[in-house]
């Protein structure tokens, strides 16, 4: 018999491409364009090279104290994890583990049934409307949990606060995970809710408006019963997940409240001017609470677009899938950036 029969077998995500060439304008994996807060480069400048020889605070309490303070939680409703991506994957492993399926919609985070498939979870995809809108109907029925993320990914769409408390409400016996990697530019938190329903988690990351994806530092905010059975499940795999420089790098982010204010302030800014300047060139855009836009032109294709930009070193995301194989998920850059692409697509468009 061949080992391989006892392999377990999924198909992987697959992550947006990571060009080696410097000189591109890369657009593809909604990274923020500014540099973390200014205390993040101090602390780290500063940093007690004896540290690295110890092991870090498996409990991550600096870090979960100043989070807990933001959001106005007790430290005891925060869980860290290296990126969100750790954290879901923890809580998939943590919570859903009942014979009926979880819910979650056909459109978003492709991520969602890798792990649904690595953890043998039963799934069902709900698929959104016309308009990439959550049908909040579909996830009033029977299931083993539910995930949205909110605002969605790649469509950039916020579903509103109140729908989500209804999928929430309607839901209680399981748990209900809201995915906000992307509400810092503009969409509206349901951190709001966890003091009503008990089954909530909200995930958050660093990745995205505080300019940390090299960091890999996510979190869940819970009540203390879900955040401890989180864990639970997380010393039983690893104890020192967040390594100690992600630890004070995180703390002095979260620290400078109004630096994170002033990027994504700006970040918003350049989203909704860059937004302008591509409908003048006979694109569509969705209305998008993130820092990226889900945009087609009204008569060339997405993979000629795609190509197009690519091959003149502007790098964007383009899935062939049904829906949405017309679509480019373009990361918002910097001005200058965001005006090359502009520039760009105007001469190729006048060929």
């Amino acid at each position: 018999m061949s080992w391989e029969n006892n392999v377990r077998r999924v198909v992987p995500y697959v992550a947006g491409e990571q060009p080696k060439n410097s000189q591109v304008i890369k657009l593809n994996t909604n990274e923020c364009p500014y540099p973390p807060a200014p205390g993040v480069a101090d602390v780290l400048h500063q940093f007690n090279e004896d540290v690295l020889r110890k092991y870090p605070d498996p409990d991550v309490a600096a870090l979960r104290e100043v989070l807990a303070k933001r959001y106005h939680v007790k430290p005891e409703q925060v869980f860290v994890g290296v990126g969100s991506d750790d954290v879901l994957a923890m809580a998939f492993l943590t919570f859903f583990n009942s014979d009926k399926p979880i819910l979650f919609p056909d459109i978003t985070y492709s991520f969602y049934d890798v792990w649904a498939d690595l953890y043998r979870i039963p799934y069902e995809m709900q698929p959104l409307d016309e308009s990439f809108h959550i049908v909040k109907e579909d996830y009033f029925k029977e299931n083993g949990g539910i995930v949205i993320a909110n605002p969605n990914a790649p469509t950039g769409i916020e579903a509103p606060l109140s729908m989500i408390e209804e999928i929430i409400a309607a839901n209680q016996d399981v748990v209900v995970i809201v995915d906000e990697a992307y509400v810092d530019f503009g969409g509206t938190s349901a951190v709001s809710l966890l003091d009503k329903y008990e089954n909530l988690l909200v995930v958050q990351t660093f990745s995205k408006s505080r300019s940390m994806a090299g960091m890999r530092i996510g979190f869940a905010i819970g009540n203390e019963k879900l955040i401890g059975y989180l864990n639970d499940a997380k010393f039983s795999f690893n104890s020192y997940t967040m390594n100690a420089t992600s630890i004070v790098a995180g703390v002095a982010s979260v620290e400078d409240e109004a630096y994170f204010q002033e990027i994504t302030g700006k970040v918003v800014a350049t989203r909704e001017r860059f937004r302008k300047e591509l409908e003048a060139l006979d694109f569509e855009s969705l209305d998008s609470k993130t820092n990226f836009l889900f945009a087609k032109h009204k008569s060339k294709s997405g993979q000629e677009i795609f190509d197009a930009l690519r091959a003149n070193n502007i790098y964007v995301r383009h899935w062939n899938k049904p829906r949405i194989g017309e679509y480019l998920r373009i990361s918002i850059g910097t001005d200058e950036e965001m005006d090359k692409v502009i520039a760009f697509l105007k001469e190729y468009l006048e060929k």
